[in-house]
């Protein structure tokens, strides 16, 4: 039996970080039917449009989707925003698959302690920003949605269904680590927050396995600078957790080494998902060999986990990753004194030699 994976490595340094995750992959697999598309920038240079139509069908005829990065600044200038990368590719994708549950690690090596821009006092940190994806402002009513040169107005909408899956979600994964949720919102000020504190209390009890607490966003964003460490995982909305796990992310050392997943429902026993690096596309280091495909790489080992239950191969890529950091080799965005600078290339040969 095969499966099918859809590859859009998209832009800027996505075809070169994408083709080193395809690389672990191939080096791990050999049942995946793997079929290339365009999405974002290039789709639109090639198409008009950043989503084309027969990109979105290979992704509903996949059983996973594997994507590089999306946008850059040339493509910002487009007139109809609704044809921008970002607007016009990613936030119908995940609309259209049903992509409602965004798991962001942030996972600090230790061989990685000095390039994170803490003093961290108790060593390195593993957490988990579970963000809900399709609800909230990005996702507002169109005909709420209003521009002129005096006003702005954008709506944050949250029904009790989308709070209570990404919730359930949430307590899933808290029970395969450390369980232990921290539930991120604005209770004191928004709606929205208070119906989704509600929800979030009314989910917990029936699950007391699980220890469940809440934060207010500003105090969430201090506490991640002054102790990473207390967080296992991080249950919040769509706006808050873009932000906050772009946060945990850089306090790692560097954007290039993080992955995420964006998950649908199950199905037939599997959990269709989108896997792609933290990071944008990089377009100043593009076709130039400084890309650390790390992040696409351990893209990969969570595709595998979440949608193909395949938990050998899936710790077998994060220890072959840890392996190869802890031997002192670098890409650019991550090197220091006393280590070795790779290129995109070299650091995914350096990873398969160490997959054991």
């Amino acid at each position: 039996m095969s499966f099918k994976v859809a590859v859009i490595a998209g832009d800027g340094i996505g075809p070169e970080v994408t083709a080193e995750a395809v690389k672990i992959l191939n080096a791990v697999r050999n049942d995946f039917v793997l079929e290339n598309a365009l999405v974002g920038g290039a789709a639109y240079d090639a198409t008009g449009h950043p989503l084309p139509v027969e990109t979105l069908e290979l992704c509903k005829a996949s059983d996973a989707v594997l994507l590089g990065a999306v946008g850059g600044p040339k493509w910002d200038r487009i007139a109809d925003p609704t044809l921008r990368p970002e607007i016009g590719a990613l936030l119908p994708l995940r609309r259209e698959l049903n992509l409602f549950a965004n798991l962001r690690p942030a996972k600090l090596f230790r061989s990685m302690l000095n390039s994170s821009p803490l003093r961290l006092k108790n060593g390195p940190f593993d957490l988990m920003v579970v963000r809900e994806l399709t609800g909230g402002i990005y996702f507002g009513s169109p005909r709420e949605r209003r521009y002129n040169n005096t006003m702005a107005i954008d709506s944050c909408v949250y029904h009790r269904h989308e709070i209570e899956r990404i919730t359930r979600r949430a307590f899933d994964v808290a029970r395969k680590r450390r369980g232990e949720i921290v539930s991120v919102d604005k209770a004191n000020v928004l709606e929205t927050s208070r119906l989704w504190r509600e929800v979030v209390d009314e989910i917990a009890l029936e699950n007391q396995d699980i220890k469940v607490s809440h934060m207010l966003v500003d105090s969430c964003a201090m506490q991640l600078i002054r102790a990473p460490e207390q967080f296992d995982v991080i249950l919040t909305e769509n706006m808050f957790g873009d932000i906050l796990s772009d946060e945990a992310a850089q306090i790692t050392g560097s954007l290039g080494l993080l992955p995420s997943a964006s998950l649908s429902d199950p199905k037939e026993g599997n959990v269709f998902g989108m896997y792609e690096p933290v990071h944008g596309s990089a377009p100043d280091i593009a076709g130039q060999g400084k890309a650390n495909p790390i992040a696409a790489i351990l893209s990969v080992a969570m595709m595998l986990q979440y949608s193909f239950g395949d938990l050998v191969n899936s710790q077998k890529i994060e220890n072959a990753v840890d392996a190869v950091l802890e031997d002192g080799n670098r890409t650019a965005d991550i090197f220091e004194a006393n280590t070795k600078l790779l290129t995109t290339s070299a650091m995914g040969d350096a990873i398969v030699e160490r997959l054991v």
